[in-house]
């Protein structure tokens, strides 16, 4: 919005646009690694932890345990026999998953969440690009005005019909900021008046 605002030409939204959606594919998926490496490291460290804490005070960990489940409804005799009966199959897989709240499905994954990052955004991105392939420059930035918030309201609803939330909330919000940003962003094109 703010290349088209400038008045640059088709070619020149075209050149910015792929550069937008490569910067930003690349920027979301090296934030997403660093955040979900960084939760790794944390949870890899609360593992070393909570096995050092196994090794020197195994009883004492046994009755941290018995406590979580008696906190969610079981009996004190049954929440120890549980208790008693996963630490021995595998004590630091019980203390990881109902403890520390860390299992396989949650773990995290750096690089699977830095391409998947990538991915949805590059595919957002390309939505509005191809709108510039197929409008003339004096209706581009109209086109990818609209396009763009049409693609918004339909993607933030989709996320939340996936999801199990209000439709119409999540549209209107998401439509709303993407709105907001791309007015800001051709303001300052307007602004500054320069062409690609």
């Amino acid at each position: 919005m703010g290349v088209a605002a400038a008045g640059a030409d088709s070619k020149a939204l075209l050149v910015a646009g792929v550069a937008g959606l490569v910067a930003g594919a690349m920027s979301m998926a090296a934030g997403e690694y660093v955040s979900v490496s960084s939760q790794a490291d944390t949870e890899k460290a609360d593992l070393a932890r909570e096995k050092a804490e196994l090794a020197n005070a195994p009883e004492q960990e046994l009755a941290e345990l018995t406590e979580i489940y008696v906190r969610r409804g079981l009996d004190r005799a049954l929440a120890a026999t549980v208790a008693r009966q996963l630490m021995k199959k595998d004590a630091l897989g019980a203390h990881a998953r109902d403890e520390l709240g860390i299992s396989e499905v949650s773990k995290a994954h750096p690089i699977q969440a830095a391409l998947a990052s990538a991915g949805t955004f590059s595919a957002g991105a390309a939505l509005p690009l191809g709108v510039v392939l197929v409008f003339p420059t004096a209706w581009v930035m109209w086109a990818i005005l609209g396009s763009s918030l049409l693609f918004l309201a339909l993607l933030g609803s989709l996320a939340a019909k996936v999801g199990g939330a209000p439709v119409f909330k999540a549209a209107s919000r998401v439509t709303f900021w993407g709105a907001l940003a791309m007015a800001l962003t051709a303001g300052v094109g307007a602004l500054f008046g320069v062409a690609v």
